[in-house]
Order: structure tokens, then C-alpha cells, then sequence
């Protein structure tokens, strides 16, 4: 198991997805805490490369062995990639939710919706 982080620099939300940005580019994901909650993932049902997603709507499908879940996209944008590894290997978003777990990039259609989402601070406080 993940020891428990919140990375500076990164983005979140208050339903537990973190953004890094990149570029132009948002990478997404789930929280340490999101992950820790949900128990061990074994499937995400992931959206498809080109699909345009508003923040607040649904981005993703995750099951866990307690629950079923949506992952919500905390800022707007197209999708540009997604993390096929995840199909094969849910797993990672257990063992490296900020890294090979990262769930989604998009393509940012606003970038002043940033400015919304907490801090790791913020987001640690708010926990």
C-alpha cells in the first residue's frame, strides 16, 4: 500500500480527483483518501479520446471491491489520452494514484476553472 501524500503542486477537488497541469493539458486522477475509501480497485470504465466533458459531470466508472463509483472532472476539456494500462491493471490506482494511476488527460477548454480547486493544504484541511 501507497504510504498517504498529498502532492504540492497538483490540484483538488472537493470530490477527491486531483489535476496536474501540464501545458495546456490537465492529467486526472483520484486522492490518496479516494482511493484509501474506496478499497482495492479492480475496474474503471475509462471515456473515450475525444469525448468533450464539462467540470462537475461524470469522467469515469471505478468499482472497488466495497463500491461502485463515479470519478467527476473537476475542470472542462476534451479528452486527449487515456490510461489503457488500467484496464489491465486497476490495481495502479491503489499502488500510484498520482502517477501510474493517473486516469485521464484533457485538453483544458478553461483554464480559469483552476482556480476553483484547493491546494494540497486546502484539500489536507478539508479532509
Amino acid at each position: 500500500m501507497v504510504e498517504e501524500s498529498y502532492p504540492d503542486g497538483l490540484k483538488y477537488s472537493e470530490k477527491h480527483e486531483w489535476v496536474k497541469v501540464e501545458d495546456e493539458a490537465a492529467v486526472i486522477g483520484i486522492s490518496f483518501h479516494a482511493q484509501k475509501e474506496m478499497g482495492d480497485v479492480v475496474f474503471l470504465e475509462l471515456p473515450e479520446v475525444g469525448k468533450t466533458i464539462a467540470a462537475g459531470e461524470p469522467l469515469c466508472d471505478i468499482e472497488s471491491v466495497k463500491a461502485a463509483e463515479q470519478v467527476y472532472c473537476p475542470v472542462s476539456g476534451e479528452v486527449t489520452a487515456v490510461n489503457d494500462a488500467l484496464g489491465e491493471h486497476p490495481e495502479k490506482v491503489n499502488g500510484d494514484p498520482y502517477g501510474e494511476g493517473w486516469m485521464v488527460r484533457l485538453k483544458l477548454s478553461d483554464p480559469a476553472e483552476l482556480d476553483k480547486l484547493m491546494d494540497a493544504a486546502a484539500y489536507k484541511a478539508s479532509l
